[in-house]
């Protein structure tokens, strides 16, 4: 009797999840749903043996596991709303042709809180490597592995700005993510950056310069026009970029202390003698080692600026996204 109990509690969620997902991916896709294979709980229980905690590689939802001879990365959310959920699931199929967006191979409808299964993060979660830890079995944090070089650092600011700009730029209502940070950027084998988690996500209407909804995203991330106001534009995410670039030059060793002072520093410091106490007092050590008045000093210059640019109160003055790409692209060449 239990496991026919359990067997139509199965199908039911199916039916459930399906329906409200199909929904989703219909109002998303512009009526053309896109298809996602179906895995059942069985299949991801071997792929992850049994949801076995040495599997986890990001907080305490990501896992590691492998599928029929593929690795694959496996996330159980944590927060039961189902429909950022579903925003998660039909965004990411959405994005899944870009290179720089974690690639939506597919999920388990059965389970009563959706599972979704990713092409492999086999690199981790940036976080972990900017500020060097990642989780055990036990949860506890153990420091691993050296810290990231300055040119794989500018090369994930540029793959995630373009990523952004697709966002924001590819279809007829742009997308605005609302949460980018390096804990939502994951890395493959190769190291290539992928942007991931878009539960926070929301379109502008055609025709709209804006849409309005709660405050939502994380602290330091989040446009202070958005806070006061509630307008969403292109513009939230450019803030919420521009503060993961602090993220990019500060690591694990400055992060804290940036952000405990935020104003500290502004574009005009670039002006005038300020400019290298900034870049000593902003920038991780270990990029600096042996970099004083080298091409990676001037990068650094222009990168922390650009950052600061994207961060200014007035969403007026930032740039868009395009532009942002643009400019990382001739940062990276420096071509400046």
């Amino acid at each position: 009797m239990a496991g026919q109990k359990g067997e139509k509690e199965r199908e039911r969620a199916f039916y459930e999840n399906g329906g409200k997902l199909h929904e989703k991916l219909i109002a998303s896709c512009n009526g053309r749903p896109i298809p996602i294979r179906s895995y059942s709980c069985e299949e991801l229980l071997r792929a992850t043996n049994n949801y076995d905690p040495s599997h986890i590689f990001h907080r305490d939802k990501w896992y590691n596991g492998s599928f029929e001879g593929r690795m694959i990365s496996i996330k159980k959310y944590s927060r039961y709303d189902k429909n950022s959920l579903f925003t998660d699931i039909a965004v990411s199929a959405k994005m899944s042709t870009h290179n720089n967006v974690l690639k939506l191979i597919g999920c388990c409808l059965e389970a009563q809180v959706p599972i979704s299964v990713y092409e492999s993060a086999a690199n981790g979660s940036l976080s972990g490597r900017l500020f060097n830890v990642t989780s055990d079995h036990d949860g506890a944090q153990q420091h691993q592995r050296e810290p990231l070089s300055w040119q794989s650092r500018l090369k994930i600011a540029r793959e995630i700005a373009h990523a952004v700009s697709y966002l924001h730029t590819a279809f007829s209502r742009p997308i605005i993510h609302r949460d980018i940070k390096s804990g939502n950027v994951f890395l493959d084998q190769n190291n290539v950056a992928k942007l991931t988690d878009f539960s926070l996500s929301i379109s502008i209407p055609e025709g709209q310069t804006h849409v309005e909804d709660v405050v939502y995203g994380t602290v330091n991330f989040v446009c202070p026009h958005y806070m006061v106001t509630g307008y969403i534009t292109e513009k939230v995410d450019v803030y919420g970029f521009g503060s993961f670039l602090l993220e990019l030059l500060a690591g694990q060793s400055k992060w804290k202390d940036l952000f405990c002072n935020p104003d500290s520093f502004d574009v005009e410091d670039f002006e005038n003698d300020k400019f290298f106490f900034a870049i000593n007092e902003v920038v991780d050590p270990a990029i600096l080692v042996g970099e004083e008045g080298s091409v990676v000093w001037q990068q650094l210059q222009a990168v922390l600026r650009l950052a600061l640019i994207c961060r200014k109160k007035d969403p007026e003055i930032r740039p868009n996204m395009v532009d942002v790409t643009k400019e990382l692209r001739k940062i990276e060449r420096f071509i400046l």
